[in-house]
């Protein structure tokens, strides 16, 4: 992503920025932003409009890929990417398949909004860690990071998430409010222990927890395993996003499989889930499953 330079916005001039002072915004679930994820009200690749309590899933290499994208911010010398966009909030906040070369390099610096990203292909060099597949990231507003580069032959493919409008901004520290006890700089799922689930509707699945927000909800790997059957469709109270790594997962009369994604407004019926060959997901939440009444079997309507 290009060379330290002294002509990038200097450390001072980043301290006057008070986009960390925002005021969070209320889940419309009724939570409070805590979580730091607005999942709340998005728009999709597939509705262009927000469609209150309906469940959108779609094949993520069937949506148009933006070509020369680059964050805003960032230097003139930066490799260019391209990007999926696969949902969005009119605040700024979105979610992206983003793909980036293998001569991408960019400097250190931080972002004005808190950034997630999961490594689906490839590895990258953040600063002095590494990702590679199936490595996350959790990066709050104003925390430095990088230089970056991608490492290897071939090019790195990530899901990349932004709680906000984001851009980049050069600097050599981090800015003075940062979060940092937020920051997770590089975590290899595989080195991670599989764990239970926090719903009975899930009881023949595993889950490996990569972030858990102060509300209670967060981000993991869910493994569904083979002969899985949920028996009834679930209301679900609280909004998620799931990008299907592995296998598959019939939902309602859809086949969910590798590089679909889904996206549920709070207060879905979500359909009926079954598989014989088990699947792995990544999955987003903005609410603690674990409390009573935030997934309800609903075995009426054929759905």
């Amino acid at each position: 992503m290009g060379k330290e330079n002294i002509n990038f916005n200097s450390v001072e001039e980043n301290q006057t920025d008070d986009f960390l002072h925002l005021a969070s915004v209320k889940e419309d679930w009724g939570g409070d932003g805590r979580g730091r994820m607005n999942l709340s009200g998005r728009r999709t690749a597939i509705s262009k409009e927000y469609v209150p309590r309906q469940y959108q899933f779609f094949d993520t290499n069937g949506v148009p890929e933006e070509h020369s994208w680059r964050v805003n911010g960032m230097p003139d010398n930066v490799a260019f990417g391209s990007r999926r966009l696969l949902t969005w909030h009119d605040n700024g906040a979105s979610t992206s398949r983003v793909v980036i070369p293998r001569q991408f390099e960019a400097p250190s610096g931080f972002f004005t909004s808190d950034l997630e990203i999961f490594v689906l292909k490839g590895a990258i060099q953040v600063g002095e860690w590494q990702l590679s597949k199936h490595g996350y990231s959790f990066i709050p507003a104003g925390v430095r990071v990088g230089p970056w580069k991608v490492l290897g032959d071939e090019e790195a493919e990530i899901l990349w998430m932004e709680n906000g409008s984001l851009k980049y901004k050069y600097s050599l520290d981090n800015h003075l409010d940062a979060k940092l006890s937020g920051f997770i700089p590089a975590l290899d799922s595989k080195l991670l222990p599989w764990g239970n689930t926090d719903t009975v509707q899930f009881v023949q699945a595993n889950k490996k927890w990569l972030r858990k927000d102060s509300n209670g909800g967060g981000v993991w790997l869910l493994a569904i395993l083979p002969h899985y059957d949920g028996k009834s469709p679930m209301i679900q109270c609280y909004n998620e996003e799931g990008y299907c790594l592995a296998g598959y997962c019939d939902i309602g009369d859809h086949r969910f499989v590798k590089d679909y994604f889904a996206y549920g407004p709070s207060f879905i019926t979500s359909p009926w889930h079954r598989t014989d060959d088990g699947s792995l997901f990544f999955i987003r939440v903005d609410r603690d499953l674990s409390q009573v009444a935030t997934v309800l079997s609903y075995p009426h309507g054929n759905l």
